[in-house]
């Protein structure tokens, strides 16, 4: 891997290019145990100072020095929660921008490396309302009234940033953030989200929002009912992404984190994740261990352990193993890069536990009125719950399923030369392959390093399912441009996080509308996420130009048992709905 240029596969690009599609993911998966996506040195490096410098040390500077703290004096501020309210603020801000998670070239925003504002910030560009049955949110185009609400958001988070503390209670004497300037924020997500959910799950509106309230409405309780629903929230997300990792789909993340991570320097280390490379990528027994207990077990045991422990020497234990947890998963440098999240949640666990430990009145019991701790659980475990259950209502980022590897996902593939239509939807960006280009990467080789990419797709479980419905049910699939659906989606609405419901139909019938591709041009293998009521995912096959044409399922036990590039060929599939039954007959086909 070199430092200022990324690490190309050993291929001749025309020749890979030429090969089948299963060849093509053979070499792509089978390079990846070692090498990963051979990304520059540098980029990490970049990565590194945006979280330390713009993030970590300006997000303190700003909360201490608008809060009369002095920075150089840690022990003076680490725990006072004026601290914690104001980079919560900051880090909202640097999200609803776009300099924060799913930013630059780990997310393929090779240049620009940001979406976000350039978007967001701009009339005429794609717009994803939630509910199609909302009034007043109609429409699939930015206005300047959504432009407006977005400039407002930014404003109210610096607000709330700039003003020094107060004492809601005089029997309280830590200082605040005033509570009624989280009221705008609040507000104005709620408002942005009910007419375009890219930048409501953009500005991580499922994590903040809940704090905003929080910060907003309990300290006129007690200062100890703030702090311990925010206990309850962090301990909520930490258990609810343990739980969502239960099944099938989490054990196939851990190799490919591992694989790409630049701090993994020993290659037998990346090998001892798969079962016998490069013949079996499996996970191997190493990868169950990691993924089933320390990944699964550990993460929902010790958030418990932190809510309800009395003993400070087990209170710092368990805090100290989930900021090494968070530091665990940056250092994998996850392509979705969420990176100043990690971080957050690494220091949350010091200021909440550790700082207000539950034997000194911070515990479960010590909400004011008691009865607020079950109203405030209730409220924060309904959306992972209906989520888990009904994927398709909810997203993966509110159903706390972030590094599950049990997501909604899209596979999309154009006829030859229909790609280049996509420039005719309104959008400051070019395609992901033109962005390379213009980075001065030569056009064959960014088609290969794209070609890594779904390499990487198929070495998660939905990426076989995807990749077998394509190869089963899309006659000319070989002859077609194959691309990764969420890469597609960040050059078309600025944000992509591992979120197929932002490039479901429904972006695809807003695409449609400005690009107006003929029928066959684009086809979309779309896959939702597993409900955990059943072993089978379903999945759709959708025309731009036609909308769903079929519907189908597969079962989850054969996409794991299978090899990323499917020697055994495609899975077994059921279409369960078809607009055209002689093209794609009804029932189970093996």
């Amino acid at each position: 891997m070199g430092f200022t240029k990324p690490d190309l596969p050993p291929v001749d690009p025309a020749e890979y290019l030429s090969r089948p599609i299963r060849e093509r993911l053979r070499f792509a998966t089978q390079h990846w145990v070692e090498n990963g996506f051979g990304t520059a040195k540098f980029v990490f490096l970049i990565y590194i100072v945006k979280l330390v410098v713009l993030f970590a040390f300006c997000g303190v500077v700003v909360a201490t020095a608008t809060s009369g703290l002095h920075f150089w004096d840690v022990s003076t501020w680490w725990n006072k929660p004026i601290v914690y309210e104001k980079l919560v603020l900051w880090t909202t801000l640097l999200e609803s921008i776009g300099i924060a998670g799913a930013w630059g070239p780990l997310t393929f925003k090779i240049k620009p490396m940001t979406g976000g504002i350039r978007f967001w910030a701009r009339t005429g560009t794609l717009r994803l309302p939630p509910f199609a049955w909302m009034p007043l949110t109609a429409g699939t185009r930015r206005t300047p009234v959504d432009v407006g609400l977005y400039v407002l958001l930014l404003v109210s988070l610096v607000v709330g940033i700039v003003p020094g503390g107060v004492t809601v209670h005089d029997s309280d004497p830590y200082l605040l953030v005033r509570p009624w300037l989280f009221v705008a924020p609040a507000l104005l997500l709620v408002l942005i989200g009910l007419r375009d959910k890219t930048i409501f799950l953009g500005a991580r509106g499922e994590q903040y929002l809940p704090a905003m309230v929080m910060f907003g409405l309990l300290p006129f309780c007690s200062f100890a009912t703030m702090i311990v629903g925010l206990k309850l929230l962090i301990v909520v997300v930490w258990v609810g992404a343990g739980m969502s990792k239960i099944g099938k789909h989490f054990i196939m993340v851990i190799p490919v984190m591992v694989s790409n991570s630049p701090c993994m320097p020993f290659k037998g280390l990346r090998r001892s994740n798969y079962r016998n490379p490069p013949e079996d990528l499996l996970p191997s027994t190493f990868a169950r261990f990691m993924a089933e207990g320390l990944g699964t077990f550990v993460e929902i045991a010790a958030p418990l352990v932190l809510l309800f422990s009395v003993n400070r020497t087990l209170t710092v234990v368990c805090a100290v193993f989930m900021v090494c947890y968070h530091l665990f998963i940056i250092s994998t440098f996850p392509l979705a890069v969420p990176l100043e999240w990690n971080l957050l949640f690494a220091y949350a666990a010091l200021i909440l536990f550790v700082g207000f430990p539950a034997e000194n009145g911070y515990s479960v019991v010590d909400m004011n009125p008691g009865w607020l701790g079950l109203v405030v659980l209730a409220v924060l475990v309904f959306f992972p719950i209906l989520g888990n259950l009904r994927p398709d209502k909810v997203s993966f980022l509110p159903s706390l399923r972030q590094y599950a590897g049990n997501w909604a996902t899209g596979l999309w593939a154009f006829a030859p030369g229909a790609e280049d239509k996509l420039n005719r939807v309104q959008r400051p960006v070019h395609n992901t392959v033109d962005q390379f280009v213009n980075y001065g990467i030569p056009r064959e080789w960014a088609e290969v390093l794209l070609q890594m990419g779904l390499g990487w797709r198929a070495m998660h479980s939905n990426g076989r399912g995807l990749f077998s419905m394509m190869l089963r049910h899309v006659p000319d699939a070989e002859r077609r441009t194959l691309r990764e659906g969420e890469l597609v989606c960040n050059t078309l609405i600025g944000f992509n996080f591992g979120d197929g419901h932002l490039h479901d139909k429904r972006l695809i019938a807003a695409v449609q509308e400005q690009v107006g591709f003929e029928p066959g041009e684009l086809i979309v293998v779309w896959a939702e996420s597993q409900p955990v009521t059943r072993y089978s995912q379903d999945f759709q096959i959708i025309d731009a130009a036609l909308g769903v044409i079929a519907t189908g399922r597969w079962n989850v036990r054969d996409v794991v048992a299978q090899q990323p590039w499917l020697p055994d060929g495609p899975v077994p599939s059921e279409i369960t709905w078809t607009a055209d039954p002689a093209r794609f007959p009804l029932g189970r086909v093996a």
